[in-house]
């Protein structure tokens, strides 16, 4: 059998990727190396946040959010539009929140300013000796990134006949004069007329020398998720002051800066964030280590308590919560490109490759696909 389409990587990227095609009437394979999705894809905080994107990515931001929309109104996919909450801890952080907001006004993106009581009469767990003041984003989405991947893999093969295969590791492919052939590791051959290969960090498989002389990084994050907390109720997404001066949307404004420095918090890179669950319990997080792509076993994949220990000492800082009981803590790893929104190129018109898009996989992965199969296929 020949497919219009072979999609390697059924992470969030390449999951879109399929369901992009398919829906246009695509013969769509879709592989996974893996027994599922188990890498970056739901390992997040399951944060949908247009606002934390540079302004040029606004946009495809915005389509992924309807795209989300669309298929949480014709089955639940764990997407609840509950929106994100950047909340300042000084007057600089605070300045930046008023700058964004008028870009905001500007590009027709809902947003609203809001004082210190309006914050914790919203979020009450919130110490009003840390918050300036936030900026409110209600069109946001939380979802939870194990529900959503499998339910949106269930989906497609239903609804659209993809046919996925995990377990299955491609080991090499080639292009031919109209095609793409494929093997995977148990000497299966695939033929399509076009590939995507969506490989997350995994630069040692197909097409090695591309990636391990690329300028992609790869990035360690660590995470915990408390006991369920049934007496609290967080209002949305919770990102504080050094999101604020993290995510790329503040970078061009006007009193953008990196802040004061604290050896601990930026030697690994910690801002904190909190999103709750429907049990209960609230992740919070991150942490960010980096290696180069080629020297990527310098990221140990074990735990360092110390960093996990330092994040709680911040949150708290930030929050009072009625238990700070851990039920489990995990590492996350993405790749990212260090000088481009992602990493995107191609083999005659016929292979093409995307991947290293950091930690901005699940709010831009919807919008990327769309366009990308409008260009591809």
């Amino acid at each position: 059998m020949k497919y219009d389409l072979m999609v390697v990587g059924a992470g969030i990227l390449g999951t879109f990727h399929a369901f992009a095609a398919a829906k246009r009437g695509y013969k769509v394979l879709l592989v996974e190396k893996d027994s599922q999705p188990v890498q970056a894809t739901v390992r997040n905080f399951g944060m949908v946040v247009p606002s934390g994107m540079a302004a040029d990515l606004l946009p495809t931001a915005l389509d992924s959010l309807s795209i989300y929309q669309t298929l949480q109104d014709q089955f639940d996919i764990s997407a609840r539009r509950n929106g994100s909450w950047y909340i300042a801890s000084d007057d600089q952080e605070l300045a930046m929140l008023q700058e964004l907001h008028q870009r905001n006004q500007q590009t027709g993106y809902p947003s609203s300013l809001l004082s210190i009581d309006e914050v914790i009469r919203a979020n009450p767990v919130v110490k009003k000796s840390y918050a300036k003041g936030a900026l409110y984003f209600p069109e946001e989405f939380s979802v939870n990134p194990l529900q959503l991947i499998y339910r949106i893999i269930g989906f497609i093969q239903q609804e659209y006949t993809v046919e996925y295969r995990p377990n299955t590791q491609i080991i090499s492919m080639e292009t031919g004069q109209d095609e793409v052939i494929s093997e995977d590791s148990a000497g299966e051959q695939y033929r399509a007329s076009k590939a995507i290969v969506c490989n997350g960090h995994d630069f040692k498989t197909l097409f090695p020398s591309r990636f391990l002389n690329s300028d992609i990084e790869l990035v360690k994050l660590q995470m915990m998720r408390t006991k369920p907390l049934q007496s609290v109720s967080l209002n949305g997404n919770l990102l504080l002051g050094r999101t604020i001066r993290r995510y790329e949307s503040f970078r061009n404004l006007p009193s953008w800066s990196a802040g004061e420095k604290d050896s601990d918090l930026d030697k690994y890179g910690i801002h904190i964030l909190f999103k709750q669950e429907l049990d209960g319990s609230i992740i919070i997080g991150d942490s960010h280590e980096y290696a180069d792509a080629h020297e990527a076993e310098k990221l140990s994949f074990t735990m360092n308590q110390s960093i996990n220990e330092r994040m709680l000492t911040e949150a708290r800082n930030i929050v009072e919560l009625p238990g700070w009981d851990i039920a489990e803590y995990w590492a996350g790893y993405y790749c990212q490109s260090k000088t481009d929104h992602y990493y995107q190129d191609d083999i005659d018109g016929k292979i093409y490759f995307l991947t290293a898009i950091g930690g901005k996989g699940m709010t831009l992965a919807p919008g990327i696909a769309e366009k990308n199969i409008e260009d591809i296929l």
